[in-house]
């Protein structure tokens, strides 16, 4: 990382800073994005997920931004709590371990407003939050878009599409046209890209693989069961492999807390996760999962997007993504860093045909399982 911060001009204490987080190397998605966000280009990057996205614009941040101005210059917009938490404490690392002391404000939506109203007393430099509640305080004359000289969004599949493109659209318009705008995610589909270009100047497209790809470190498998019996066979399932921490994606808010329940009730330490929870709880649920206390989170679609969290060994789908890149999201909370990771759908007969197409598109084998005697099993698949 030395090497490239000497090239690029970046201020040698966050590289210390990096270092202390045993960051040494640039990866791919980084090389390609800070020179030209130092060159003030609009961008529209895809890079699979883990692949360091969030130091990818946080660093040239760190270098453009003017700690002499008390005024708000930056902006990065998130789809999920879970997600602005985590690039907040990526700001607080590079802070508090280099020179550049960032003033920044985490503004999240279901959170009491005036506290937030004071916090951007302060004027913080960089904001961090959810486009509800930030387009809120820009209304309220709150936060001066005026002088904001970067966007940032974050996930940008998730909030360019039909119920978040309008506010995206609304925060973008309020600010300077000669602003800088980036938008990452680990997949961006051709109406993603063709809304985010008519918001930007000239952009550059980057990508920093060949293809979508999900890591080699991730073996992938399939249950195939009833409807009616998904849960009793997840149950089943982390009894056999007693996962050390496992992420359960299902879909709507009340479909997780049964889950959980009923997980609960067979002694298995579980708790839901999902867009209800209030900030105290989400924080408390989101410590308890990382220090091991929780072995099963189960997140439901609003909540699953943003969970960066370190050591998880398996992923089990309850609901099945229709969309490939959706499983390679999912998969992707696992077998990071070149650990090993399990990806494990439950699906119905009918929803068999979602496993072909993310071996079809993803390139992968997603391998028949059953269970006999307290064990997992293979099966000859059938080519019906």
């Amino acid at each position: 990382m030395k090497e490239l911060f000497s090239k690029y001009n970046i201020d040698q204490s966050v590289a210390q800073a990096l270092e202390k987080e045993k960051i040494t190397t640039p990866t791919m998605v980084q090389s390609k994005v800070i020179p030209e966000a130092l060159n003030n280009k609009d961008l529209i990057v895809q890079s699979e997920t883990g692949s360091g996205k969030t130091f990818a614009y946080l660093i040239p941040l760190f270098k453009k931004i003017d700690l002499g101005k008390r005024e708000m210059q930056g902006i990065i917009l998130a789809p999920t709590h879970e997600l602005a938490i985590q690039v907040q404490r990526q700001i607080e690392i590079l802070s508090t371990g280099s020179d550049i002391k960032m003033n920044s404000a985490l503004i999240l939506g279901n959170v009491n407003i005036q506290r937030q109203i004071e916090k951007l007393r302060e004027k913080p430099q960089l904001i961090v939050g959810s486009p509800g509640r930030i387009l809120e305080l820009i209304k309220k004359k709150k936060i001066n878009p005026q002088t904001i000289k970067t966007i940032v969004i974050d996930e940008v599949d998730r909030l360019m599409d039909i119920n978040n493109y309008q506010m995206i659209k609304d925060i973008v318009k309020t600010t300077q046209k000669d602003r800088q705008l980036l938008v990452f995610s680990a997949s961006v589909t051709k109406d993603t890209e063709i809304k985010a270009k008519e918001l930007m100047n000239d952009p550059v497209f980057i990508k920093a693989s060949e293809s979508n790809s999900v890591p080699e470190t991730i073996e992938h498998y399939y249950f195939q069961v009833e409807l009616r019996e998904k849960i009793e066979t997840l149950r089943k399932v982390i009894r056999i492999v007693n996962p050390e921490k496992a992420i359960v994606f299902i879909g709507e808010r009340e479909e997780a807390d049964v889950c959980a329940s009923k997980l609960g009730y067979h002694k298995l330490v579980a708790e839901a996760i999902h867009g209800q929870n209030d900030k105290m709880e989400r924080k408390r649920i989101m410590e308890n999962f990382k220090k091991g206390k929780t072995q099963i989170l189960v997140a439901s679609d609003l909540a699953a997007r943003g969970l960066d969290i370190q050591g998880v060994t398996h992923i089990f789908n309850l609901n099945i993504p229709r969309v490939s890149q959706n499983y390679l999201h999912r998969a992707g909370r696992t077998g990071r860093k070149g650990e090993k990771g399990i990806c494990i759908s439950i699906v119905t007969e009918k929803e068999k045909e979602y496993i072909k197409l993310y071996e079809k598109e993803l390139k992968i084998k997603v391998q028949p399982k059953g269970m006999f005697k307290g064990k997992i099993t293979d099966i000859k698949e059938r080519n019906d």
